[in-house]
């Protein structure tokens, strides 16, 4: 898991600090839109809309457009195009499963850019449930290892009702069941510890290991995904190793 952590940290600092800030800001507040829809404008009854908006304040996205999406979500903002969550299945080349969340006013673009995507690196798009049963929903939180005592989280996440804690050097990850999140992330507040990711998101039953040019394509196969307007997360079940992470770097 400590290359898949690296290269999501080294992701989430370049997206913060480039210039595609515009771009990041775009899907945090589709995000909130979202989950203002479905729950409603109030944050404290609705923990989806908590979660979208925690996220948003932590890449330092302006007060006033966090509020402007949860308007738009609840009604009040009527501006643009009206707003609709999908999700394809498909695969990367070397038979890597991909799960493609996307945010969009305009399915038939989405679907399309996508494909595109897909097919140019030669893998393909994929019928409703042919990868989905690969995954399943977990609560997830990755704390900077830096000055944390990783015995006492360890136990303190296990006692919170999480299934794993991995320690890295860098991050100490946190899995847990959806139903989990609430009481770990009451408990990391109390104890002060504030997580450099918390969120829920889709994570592989298994990891598929490949040599490291093959991974590294799949990587970037990734990383295309992730940059079309419409894509929200794109989750895989590729085995991501530390020198694959550094490989990507020196290419980048």
């Amino acid at each position: 898991m400590s290359g898949h952590s690296k290269w999501a940290t080294i992701k989430r600092k370049k997206g913060a600090a480039d210039a595609k800030r515009g771009q990041v800001f775009t899907r945090l507040a589709r995000e909130i839109t979202m989950a203002a829809r479905e729950g409603g404008g109030d944050m404290d009854a609705n923990f989806k809309l908590r979660l979208a908006v925690d996220k948003a304040r932590s890449n330092n996205m302006p007060k006033d457009n966090i509020e402007r999406a949860i308007h738009r979500g609840t009604g009040e903002d009527r501006e643009g195009g009206a707003l609709e969550q999908v999700l394809y299945e498909g695969y990367a080349p070397h038979g890597i499963a991909l799960l493609i969340e996307c945010v969009t006013d305009n399915r038939n673009r989405a679907v399309s850019d996508v494909r595109r995507v897909l097919t140019r690196a030669g893998g393909s798009l994929g019928e409703g449930g042919s990868v989905a049963w690969q995954f399943a929903r977990k609560a997830y939180f990755a704390v900077p290892a830096e000055g944390q005592n990783s015995d006492a989280l360890f136990e303190m996440a296990v006692e919170a009702g999480a299934d794993d804690v991995l320690v890295g050097t860098d991050l100490i990850e946190i899995l847990a069941p959806v139903e989990s999140f609430r009481a770990i992330s009451a408990r990391l507040k109390t104890a002060g510890v504030v997580p450099e990711e918390a969120t829920l998101h889709m994570e592989p039953q298994q990891h598929l290991a490949l040599g490291l040019e093959e991974t590294v394509q799949v990587m970037k196969v990734i990383e295309a995904l992730e940059e079309l307007d419409d894509v929200q997360t794109v989750y895989s079940n590729l085995q991501i190793t530390d020198e694959a992470v550094a490989a990507m770097e020196a290419a980048a």
